[in-house]
């Protein structure tokens, strides 16, 4: 069905329900898929260990790979920026597109970009389903009426500029592995301690990196440990008092583990500052990356302002 603006389309009886089963269909089979995924590589994988996580594809062979971290975080950052500024719907996939691309040339584990992705649907999904339903009518906009709500007519501007949100922040989460995941996580802060950021935010950053997964995996292990003893979850006043216990005593595992982690840092002569293991040399090549992304991030907004 082709639409004009300013115009109201009446759907015909029975989309929205025949829409709604297979929306809830289609979410059911995921979440079960998700679920078997997680059971499968709970069960094969052998135990990690925690104490040195690797959440990073630093050993890669990309373009992203040799490239010097100072430029890579400049360039990036700003194609981001340009991302977000655009506002039609159409620059918005384009922009979707050439992260993908650049995803792909950076050749990221694509499990755990989907990963990421479906964490972020929930949250987008939210403006899908509000922003049609919220948005101010104006006297040319397209309205779509179903029978079943037609108290709620659906804003098709409203939803346009909904998808477009949800492509601007797949696009940015897809730049956010090419940006992170292609050098070690050290190298990345101290890139940023050269670019002027406060030497004290990048080793907050590193060190929360490093003991989220301790404390992650002390929690498993205490709630196995509940499991064990007979503790299920219930809708009662026992499970809260519970389960109030367990974050008290993980909280005061965590402060008395951290109290350790500095005493044993003191302990080998730490002053305040990591010693500086990268070197950073610029190359011609990275000047190059970086004036890439800089005149394709301005090529997607002036494709935004004067032809989308």
């Amino acid at each position: 069905m082709i639409s004009t603006p300013g115009g109201v389309i009446q759907a015909a009886a029975g989309i929205l329900p025949a829409a709604l089963l297979i929306l809830l269909g289609g979410a059911s089979l995921v979440a079960i898929l998700l679920k078997r995924a997680a059971r499968n590589r709970r069960d094969g994988s052998p135990e990690q260990n925690w104490a040195v996580p690797v959440i990073d594809q630093a050993g890669g062979d990309s373009p992203f790979h040799c490239w010097d971290v100072r430029f890579k975080l400049v360039s990036l950052l700003a194609f981001a920026f340009f991302i977000v500024a655009t506002r039609s719907l159409t620059s918005a996939l384009l922009a979707l597109g050439l992260a993908a691309l650049t995803a792909a040339a950076a050749r990221v584990c694509w499990k755990r970009v989907g990963r990421r992705l479906l964490a972020m649907s929930g949250f987008l999904a939210m403006f899908v389903i509000v922003m049609p339903l919220t948005a101010v009518v104006y006297p040319d906009d397209t309205l779509l009426v179903f029978p079943e709500i037609s108290r709620l007519p659906l804003n098709l501007r409203g939803l346009e500029l909904a998808l477009a949100i949800c492509a601007k922040a797949c696009a940015v989460a897809l730049l956010m592995e090419p940006l992170l995941a292609t050098a070690p996580l050290s190298t990345t802060l101290e890139g940023l301690t050269r670019l002027g950021v406060p030497p004290k935010v990048g080793q907050m950053i590193l060190l929360a990196h490093r003991y989220i997964f301790v404390f992650l995996e002390e929690a498993r292990r205490m709630t196995i440990g509940m499991n064990v003893r007979g503790f299920r979850k219930r809708t009662q006043v026992e499970t809260l008092r519970v389960m109030g216990n367990f974050l008290g005593m993980l909280f005061i595992r965590s402060f008395e583990r951290t109290h350790r982690v500095f005493d044993a840092m003191q302990a080998r002569g730490f002053e305040g500052v990591f010693p500086q293991q990268a070197q950073f040399h610029a190359q011609p090549s990275d000047w190059l990356k970086g004036a890439f992304f800089l005149a394709l991030g301005l090529f997607l907004v002036i494709f935004d302002r004067l032809w989308s």
